[in-house]
């Protein structure tokens, strides 16, 4: 199957048709990447094109799906599937690990062809956007004019993108799902209460398997009738999401759509082919994962004041800490020595581990002098600062000229261009899976 499908003249002649219909109110456009990381791996590699392609944790390995291709899907391959389900379903995929600087890369392409459109752009993820594209005095081209020219202009780029026009984000999202890949779904204004009908609630941004659940129970199987429900009725069974999601299907939700240009966390996590059981491997990781928070962090220009340390059992549990960093920082030196004391919180011997993750956060509260001690209460005992405490605070200029010079081998030539002890110690030990972050590709 050919991932840039063509549209066929009839389907050419319908969207001309639609473009020559006067667009009345506001108009929003949902553009969604097609597979986006597989089709990246396909436009990089020739050779993969036309067969399926897998992101994410080997079939031999414990993991997951990132993203497949198109010929994948036919398969019944789908993104967070187990990494041993899609092998059974596809078991001549090609597979290959994530390369998402490269997808970070692609994805800021793309929304610069965006932003070339509107000033009124929503990154969601890093492969979907909201836009406002209302017809004023200034802006006259139809929606449907507008979401042609973008697909064209992506196509150039190598990828290609589903895009959903309405005259909200939820009809828009939702039209963006109807005709993949290259598709081109539009909704005219007054058609919405046509469209919603007889979709299943599921269809709905918001509504989960719980909610699905609830719904069904009280008779509810398509957002036509959800639409019409009682209002009381709805917010008793589902709570405050109730109204939110009563508006979203009726029509009435107005939220505006400008950049979020509000960085809550900026985090890092992998898993394990096989789970860690001693200390030392288990603090390679965290070490490896922090000095990728860290990365991202002075690329971002941003310096936080709460660190988190995440960790998945062998039973599939999870567990965190956090703590205040006191001053704000983007140093994964200083990191390390509290994630090596919050660890024996999360962690002691004889537990395995399958998952390490390191977030920061905090990036707009006010520091009091309090926090400003709290590395060092943390790290402190009856001698005194722990040992790795004292090494890691002791030359902050040095440290933060191997940072620098670090992050400049890497920006320049890839992450591995360059790695360290702490991550040859991890042998490869890794599945190759991630979860798509948006506050991390912007």
């Amino acid at each position: 199957m050919d991932v840039i499908r063509e549209r066929s003249a009839q389907d050419e002649a319908a969207l001309d048709t639609l473009a020559a219909i006067p667009w009345q109110g506001r108009a929003v456009l949902l553009v969604d990447l097609d597979a986006f990381f597989a089709s990246v791996e396909q436009l990089d590699h020739p050779g993969w094109r036309g067969k399926p392609v897998i992101v994410g944790g080997a079939g031999d390995r414990r993991g997951v799906v990132s993203m497949c291709s198109y010929e994948a899907r036919a398969y019944g391959v789908r993104s967070a599937m187990p990494s041993s389900t899609a092998a059974r379903l596809c078991p001549d995929a090609v597979w290959t690990e994530g390369h998402y600087e490269r997808y970070r890369q692609m994805s800021n392409e793309v929304m610069r062809i965006l932003w070339d459109e509107t000033p009124h752009v929503q990154q969601v993820s890093i492969d979907e956007a909201f836009m406002d594209v209302t017809p004023t005095s200034v802006n006259h081209d139809h929606p449907v004019t507008v979401a042609r020219r973008i697909q064209r202009r992506v196509e150039k780029l190598g990828v290609t993108c589903s895009i959903g026009v309405g005259t909200t984000k939820a009809v828009a999202k939702l039209a963006s799902d109807m005709d993949k890949p290259r598709g081109l779904t539009v909704v005219l204004p007054g058609s919405e209460s046509n469209f919603l009908d007889l979709q299943p609630v599921r269809a709905l941004s918001g509504i989960g398997p719980s909610a699905e659940r609830t719904l069904k129970a009280h008779g509810i199987m398509t957002l036509g009738e959800l639409a019409r429900a009682d209002d009381d009725s709805v917010v008793a069974w589902l709570g405050k999401t109730g109204r939110v999601m009563l508006d979203r299907v009726r029509c009435l939700e107005d939220d505006p759509i400008e950049p979020d240009t509000t960085v809550k966390s900026v985090s890092n996590e992998t898993s394990f082919a096989t789970d860690l059981t001693e200390r030392a491997d288990i603090m390679a990781a965290i070490c490896t994962m922090a000095a990728k928070t860290g990365r991202r962090l002075r690329r971002k220009g941003l310096k936080g004041r709460t660190l988190a340390l995440k960790v998945r059992y062998a039973d599939r549990s999870v567990r965190s800490v956090q703590r205040p960093i006191g001053s704000p920082s983007d140093d994964e030196y200083l990191f390390e020595a509290m994630l090596d004391s919050m660890l024996d919180e999360l962690w002691c011997p004889g537990m395995s581990l399958r998952l390490v993750g390191v977030a920061v956060t905090g990036f707009e509260e006010e520091t009091s002098a309090a926090e400003q001690l709290s590395l060092f209460e943390e790290e402190a005992s009856e001698d005194g600062r722990s040992e790795l405490a004292e090494r890691t605070l002791a030359d902050e200029r040095k440290r933060r000229g191997i940072m620098n010079a670090t992050d400049m081998v890497k920006e320049r030539f890839g992450e591995s261009a360059l790695r360290f002890g702490r991550e040859l110690r991890l042998g490869g030990n890794t599945t190759g899976s991630s979860s798509k972050n948006p506050a991390d590709y912007k």
